[in-house]
């Protein structure tokens, strides 16, 4: 089961309900809503697809039928602006 995993321990300010993420390395900031940045403080730690969407289903109390796909599109994004990588 493929995990995945914060690159670096990058900038990050919580705005309300905002996170505001700045890759130091790249020279970019990421803005994310109060899911993306849940799910932000979850990949300190190697995280599945699947871990990330049972927490969010816990902690936000949702039924989306689309979460899965929703949680993988995102995490690619974070991969494509260097945020997250696969973890080892």
């Amino acid at each position: 089961m493929k995990q995945y995993i914060k690159k670096s321990d990058y900038e990050t300010v919580n705005l309300d309900d905002e996170w505001i993420i700045m890759n130091t390395d790249n020279f970019t900031v990421t803005k994310l809503n109060a899911i993306g940045g849940f799910c932000w403080t979850l990949l300190e730690h190697p995280q599945s697809i699947s871990s990330l969407s049972q927490s969010i289903k816990q902690n936000y109390d949702l039924q989306n039928e689309s979460l899965l796909t929703d949680v993988e599109e995102f995490l690619g994004e974070l991969i494509e602006y260097g945020l997250v990588q696969n973890a080892v």
